[in-house]
């Protein structure tokens, strides 16, 4: 590569299907001097995949991130040139990979991507659901109370959601979900690009029709308010006055109500409840 190239690439490979993997990226990758990756071992069966071969890989992932970024600026500064990788899709969106970069910008050290395959952009153009604006939000935390959170501050933000789960979580993710975003336009991805690639279209509020059995990568999709067809705050009082008739805590009426109204989170009917 002539000496005026980017010292660090940052470069997209297939979700799925060998065949996504651009012209431009097999150049880079089997150019520079050593490839970055997440899990070396899927990254090496990828390039057979491809037919690609790398000169060298360096594992770089969440946990040895910050203690590999100092070598590999010395060795970028030094001339070694190199590409960073994710397991799939395009680095840094969920990924380790935002620091390097950084660090490199602030060491002057040249950066460039080569763009391709990205999941959230892959799920969203198939979803149906309004791209713009939209907010990717990579994997949610693990504990509901978390959860809730992390959802709370786009109860009323007009933009479309779009993140990461796996599979084992997906139901209890969803439920979460509702009970804080309430009725909402819903898509579920999985195994994008690859044999199996499925859509499921639905409703937030419909979220337990979902099979809780799937199988492969996942992707959310959740659509913005539908502030149009919100519940009237008189018509929910009367429902909430109904469900309290049938007794159980604030937060369980909260929760009944919710699930009898449109446009409004558990947190919502909760807050009212409380005034």
């Amino acid at each position: 590569m002539p000496s005026t190239s980017p010292k660090l690439w940052v470069v997209a490979t297939p979700l799925g299907n060998p065949g996504d993997l651009s012209p431009r990226a097999r150049e880079v990758l089997a150019a520079v001097d050593v490839v970055l990756a997440e899990d070396t071992r899927r990254t090496g069966l990828l390039f057979q995949k491809c037919g690609v071969t790398a000169r060298r890989f360096i594992s770089f992932h969440d946990h040895n991130e910050d203690g590999r970024i100092p070598e590999l600026l010395t060795m970028l500064q030094s001339g070694t040139t190199a590409a960073l990788v994710s397991d799939a899709g395009m680095p840094l969106f969920a990924d380790p990979g935002y620091r390097l970069v950084r660090a490199c910008r602030d060491a002057g050290v040249r950066v460039s991507v080569v763009p391709g395959p990205s999941a959230p952009l892959t799920a969203l153009a198939a979803s149906g659901i309004a791209p713009l604006p939209f907010t990717f939000l990579g994997f949610p935390p693990r504990k509901a109370s978390e959860q809730e959170k992390f959802f709370a501050p786009f109860t009323t933000v007009a933009t479309t959601l779009v993140f990461f789960e796996r599979k084992d979580r997906l139901a209890e993710t969803l439920a979460v979900a509702h009970g804080v975003l309430g009725h909402r336009e819903l898509c579920v991805a999985r195994e994008l690009t690859k044999t199996h690639e499925e859509f499921i279209y639905g409703r937030l509020e419909c979220h337990t029709a979902i099979p809780d059995d799937l199988l492969g990568e996942i992707t959310v999709v959740i659509g913005p308010p539908e502030e149009a067809s919100v519940s009237p705050r008189e018509q929910v009082l009367a429902i909430i006055e109904e469900e309290r008739a049938d007794g159980g805590r604030t937060k369980d009426v909260a929760k009944r109500v919710q699930l009898r109204v449109r446009g409004w989170s558990v947190k919502d009917v909760y807050q009212l409840m409380q005034e």
